[in-house]
């Protein structure tokens, strides 16, 4: 996108806001980097460069601008509808993970060298994953020092600074502002209720976003005990690298508000991350609905409620178990079988609000389960029991930068892992936007309501005008049939 001036010439005269976090603005003459849609008068076609990361701006000697908060954009929905080593790479920097492992740990998780990694993001972001990850660690230490009154040398070491005084220069750098005088400026705003202990943030999307089969669908599978709808948000239980963690989430109008109460800020960076892909907060909505309004009897679905999401999962391994709780039984039985796996095996958390209760159970917690305490078939609780030992030995990996036709493989090798199961994990933890359920009962019954057709063979031979888009046509298909998914609880 950053190479085409025309285009990006006139995202940045007409403000408009669907470009923010596909490329960013920089201004020769003030070296001040913008969003697209940065409320400013636009700076002369001459001054403009335009650059495909903020981290790239940064090492070109840009800093962020104050009014419009580069820094906060959506990230780029590029790294979420692709597959390849620079997506996965980017998905891993987004997680935390140079921070945790450097760039030989992020290179080893990819299958490749550090220096084919940091050539290969060069290449297409201008910037190395080092610079990637110090962007990053800046806006993170910006979120604390405006919205807690942590000393700064909490915050810098939360934030992931090895040293106070790394902090203090990259913060000046980036932001032109003292991390004192960035504390001052926010306390002249509006100020948060958020309680102590409490982290309180918005976090951006690109419109138009329905909340209805978002926040409908997290809400009516939710498991009793690590998931909630209270007070009109959707709450749960976080698995993190270095302690549990809650946080509530609620749809407004041009944001979605985010309370994280953490056991260790250092896994802030991880807690937005998986936020965000919970939500699917970094997707093109208005490339996803045109593709998909361009088919004549998926049109009126689309324009009925457009700006779909795909509601994903914080935890690949987690979802995978619940898949196949699911199989074959409604919701509430499947949200019964997944509370009592709870109840016996996942770790007690303490939630002031009392509603939740336990961390999700990892796989390695589920090992020692005795099959014959389940309630259910015989060969689903050996396909069950298959599935957490493959988990819990790495031979079935579902992360954000698992690769997604590997996953599907491994899951299908496996036994009572049908197509269903495989195309759900493959939506909903692993993020592939292509994903498609023509087995679904929902999704047939759709199609013949529709006049499409019936049989999975000829309704996916159908769905190929619909590619890459297919898991969102899912959440288009879904709502022809009336089912709690579809709506935001009263």
């Amino acid at each position: 996108m950053h190479t085409d001036t025309e285009r990006c010439v006139a995202a940045v005269q007409s403000k408009d806001a669907r470009f923010d976090g596909w490329f960013f603005t920089a201004v020769l003459t003030t070296r001040i980097y913008c969003r697209p849609s940065c409320p400013v008068v636009p700076p002369k076609v001459h001054n403009m460069a335009f650059y495909p990361s903020a981290a790239a701006c940064q090492q070109a000697g840009f800093r962020a601008c104050k009014r419009c908060r580069p820094d906060t954009s959506p990230g780029s929905p590029e790294w979420n509808a692709r597959a390849d080593s620079v997506a996965r790479a980017m998905r891993l920097i987004r997680d935390g993970v140079v921070d945790r492992e450097g760039v030989p740990g992020l290179a080893a998780r990819l299958g490749y060298s550090a220096r084919q990694i940091e050539r290969q993001l060069q290449a297409e972001l201008g910037a190395g994953p080092l610079a990637l990850a110090r962007a990053q660690r800046a806006q993170t230490a910006r979120l604390l020092i405006e919205t807690t009154g942590l000393p700064m040398a909490q915050v810098a070491f939360a934030a992931g600074f090895s040293s106070i005084r790394t902090f203090n220069d990259t913060v000046r750098e980036v932001f032109a502002l003292a991390p004192g005088d960035l504390r001052t400026r926010a306390a002249r705003g509006p100020g948060t209720t958020a309680a102590p202990g409490v982290i309180a943030l918005r976090l951006p999307y690109r419109a138009p976003l329905n909340p209805s089969n978002l926040f409908g669908h997290l809400a009516a599978t939710a498991v009793p005990g690590v998931e909630e709808w209270h007070d009109g948000a959707y709450r749960r239980t976080l698995n993190l690298p270095y302690g549990p963690g809650i946080v509530a989430l609620a749809p407004r109008p041009d944001h979605v508000a985010c309370r994280l109460a953490l056991t260790d800020l250092r896994d802030l960076t991880r807690a937005i991350s998986r936020c965000r892909w919970l939500l699917d907060l970094d997707a093109d909505p208005v490339a996803v609905d045109a593709r998909l309004r361009a088919d004549p009897l998926l049109a009126p679905l689309v324009d009925a409620g457009p700006g779909r999401r795909v509601p994903r999962t914080v935890d690949g391994a987690e979802f995978a178990v619940r898949a196949v709780l699911g199989q074959q039984v409604s919701t509430a039985a499947a949200r019964t079988h997944a509370a009592r796996l709870v109840t016996a095996h996942g770790v007690p958390v303490e939630d002031p609000e009392g509603g939740l209760t336990h961390l999700f159970p990892t796989p390695g917690a589920l090992t020692g389960l005795d099959p014959e305490a389940l309630a259910l078939p015989r060969t689903r609780r050996t396909t069950l029991t298959t599935l957490v030992a493959a988990l819990a030995e790495e031979r079935v990996r579902l992360d954000t930068d698992t690769d997604w036709d590997r996953a599907r493989a491994e899951l299908a090798a496996l036994p009572g892992i049908g197509p269903w199961t495989v195309e759900s994990i493959a939506m909903r933890a692993l993020g592939d936007p292509d994903a498609f359920l023509p087995t679904d009962l929902g999704i047939r019954r759709a199609a013949e309501h529709l006049g499409l057709p019936a049989t999975p063979a000829a309704l996916t031979a159908r769905a190929a005008d619909w590619r890459p888009w297919r898991a969102y046509a899912v959440q288009y298909l879904w709502t022809v049939g009336d089912h709690p998914v579809n709506h935001l609880p009263a």
